[in-house]
């Protein structure tokens, strides 16, 4: 992997990690992180999804793509944060060449130096403290390393994962309501399976997908 990508990478899945809370605690109001999603670099960017608690890709969902760095200064999840709560305690509009669709959803490509980014709170700066004494950061990842999510159904969760050995984004989607112990204890060797794996041409943001639903 090319030093950019392995940046890229890594960086995308810290923010990935810092914002999973957000799928409980509302970024603001009603509006919760329904997804993350690895944008494949060029370019150095990153989608976020949100929407309603109980909302899932067929519809009530906006991706944000939101680059990683600017002006020389990198993007954290932090930064990220009050973007979305910026732009969404606004009436902040785009013109057309900056509003897409994907996966059925919107796609909203998001300059952040046009951005004034809300401060964070002080809910936000104790779950920092409280989060960073219960999980210190080591600077080092699992295998598989999560890159990113996506909830497809009210049962269906997409994970993007990379490992060491393998290049490029693998998928797979899993079944909240199922045996998540053992399928956590298992996912290292079953998404090295090449027989599982299949190719969905509407997600731009993995190579292969893999079907752990029924597993």
């Amino acid at each position: 992997m090319a030093k950019m990508d392995r940046e890229t990478a890594e960086q995308q899945a810290d923010i990935t990690r810092l914002l999973l809370h957000h799928i409980q605690a509302p970024l603001t109001g009603t509006l919760y992180v329904r997804g993350v999603l690895p944008v494949p670099a060029p370019p150095e960017a990153i989608r976020i999804v949100t929407g309603p608690a109980d909302a899932y890709i067929s519809g009530h969902l906006t991706a944000y793509e939101i680059p990683l760095q600017t002006n020389d200064a990198v993007v954290t999840a932090y930064d990220i944060t009050g973007i979305l709560r910026t732009l969404n305690a606004s009436t902040h509009t785009y013109s057309s060449d900056h509003v897409g669709r994907l996966m059925g959803m919107s796609l909203i490509q998001v300059d952040p130096t046009s951005v004034e980014t809300a401060s964070p709170t002080a809910d936000d700066n104790a779950f920092t403290i409280l989060r960073t004494l219960v999980h210190p950061f080591t600077g080092e990842h699992p295998d598989p390393r999560l890159r990113g999510f996506l909830f497809l159904d009210q049962d269906r969760l997409r994970l993007y994962l990379d490992t060491e050995d393998r290049t490029g984004v693998i998928a797979a989607d899993v079944r909240p309501s199922g045996a998540v112990t053992a399928l956590l204890s298992a996912l290292p060797s079953l998404i090295t399976e090449e027989e599982r794996m299949s190719e969905d041409s509407t997600d731009p943001h993995c190579t292969h997908v893999l079907d752990l639903t029924s597993w």
